[in-house]
């Protein structure tokens, strides 16, 4: 059991049958009344958000997520296999499980899959991905008060906004979470 006053930012709970992750909270003390902590959470399986509100001090039951390393395989079509690290069994997962990251998905990549009581419920890529591009338009230098960006298809079929100097070829560093060019390597 967690309480509601040690909520925080990723701290993942049950609630009504349902596995949440708290996405944002607010501790609030009014002037007259009781304290209570007011809630942003996401429902891990759906993906909807929910806000809720807790009296301060109150019990909430806290749920164990499980993360195994997962090596990724292939796909066959809207199926992706992926293998245990440890008991190298392949676990195929759905597009819907994988959400957006599976255009960042590259065959030999370690991933972490998420379980709660033996279930499989997502899986988190790295933070960051090496990628390489495989077509852009050549980069033109105008006048422009700022630098330029143009669209790159990566080698995973992903297109992200890269600088004009990124070229055909060129391998390029993407966070995962935002699909946003850091840099090229």
């Amino acid at each position: 059991m967690i309480s509601t006053n040690d909520l925080r930012t990723g701290v993942t709970i049950e609630l009504d049958g349902e596995l949440y992750t708290v996405v944002d909270f607010q501790h609030v003390k009014p002037g007259k009344g009781s304290p209570f902590v007011r809630t942003k959470l996401k429902n891990i399986k759906t993906g909807y958000t929910l806000e809720k509100t807790f009296n301060a001090g109150e019990k909430l039951p806290r749920a164990h997520i499980d993360r195994r390393e997962m090596q990724y395989l292939y796909n066959t079509g809207d199926e992706y296999v992926f293998m245990d690290n440890e008991t190298y069994e392949q676990h195929h997962f759905s597009k819907d499980l994988l959400g957006e990251g599976v255009k960042f998905l590259k065959e030999a990549m370690v991933v972490s899959a998420l379980s709660h009581e033996g279930t499989f419920f997502g899986v988190e890529l790295p933070n960051f991905v090496e990628l390489k591009v495989e077509e852009t338009e050549p980069g033109i230098r105008g006048d422009r008060a700022q630098a330029g960006t143009k669209p790159a298809k990566l080698e995973t079929g992903a297109i992200v906004q890269v600088p004009l100097f990124v070229e055909v070829g060129d391998i390029i560093q993407v966070d995962t979470r935002t699909g946003e060019y850091l840099k090229r390597v």
